[in-house]
């Protein structure tokens, strides 16, 4: 099993750099590689819609797509050979935008979020599927948030992205649209 993690800032060029390596990937298999592409976004306003709309037009259509923002489950990548996730940023903002206002930063729920994706990474890794792809955010880069959610956020992600890059076997970091190869 590969995983593969693709990382950068806002608007880096990540999502479409996994697009194309998961393609080469599909396309290197000796069959027809069955790919699954799972949104995590959220339509909550136009720019979103027009954010997911475009992610969704770029896709093959031989590509199946499940769109999941709260719950992801490797129980749903079963007969898949590819599986790319976009992204693991978004899934764990929307956990957090879920947790009333005066939780905010509750240690209870910044630990849960910890241990559920720790477990999520370790049944990718024990999954039969040949590989994973999975896009998040690099928040280390940019200046610490302005609002208590924000640098939340920062801090949960920040956690995450490490557990994910040091069980995977690669990591890709893109700076404005071009790949930096960090692992693997």
């Amino acid at each position: 099993m590969n995983l593969v993690m693709v990382t950068g800032g806002v608007r880096s060029g990540k999502s479409a750099y996994a697009e194309r390596l998961v393609s080469e990937r599909a396309a290197a298999l000796p069959t027809q590689a069955k790919v699954l592409y799972v949104a995590t976004g959220v339509r909550y306003d136009g720019e979103m819609n027009h954010r997911i709309d475009a992610h969704r037009e770029r896709r093959p259509d031989s590509w199946d797509t499940i769109e999941t923002p709260h719950e992801i489950s490797v129980s749903d990548y079963e007969g898949y050979d590819i599986v790319l996730v976009d992204t693991l940023s978004a899934w764990v903002g929307n956990k957090l935008m879920s947790v009333p206002e005066e939780r905010c930063r509750d240690t209870k729920m910044t630990e849960l979020i910890g241990r559920q994706v720790s477990a999520y990474l370790g049944q990718i890794r024990a999954s039969q599927i040949r590989e994973a792809v999975i896009v998040t955010d690099e928040v280390g880069w940019g200046g610490v948030a302005m609002s208590p959610l924000g640098r939340w956020f920062q801090d949960v992600i920040g956690d995450a992205n490490q557990q994910l890059a040091s069980q995977a076997n690669e990591v890709v970091a893109i700076v404005s649209g071009l790949p930096w190869r960090l692992k693997g």
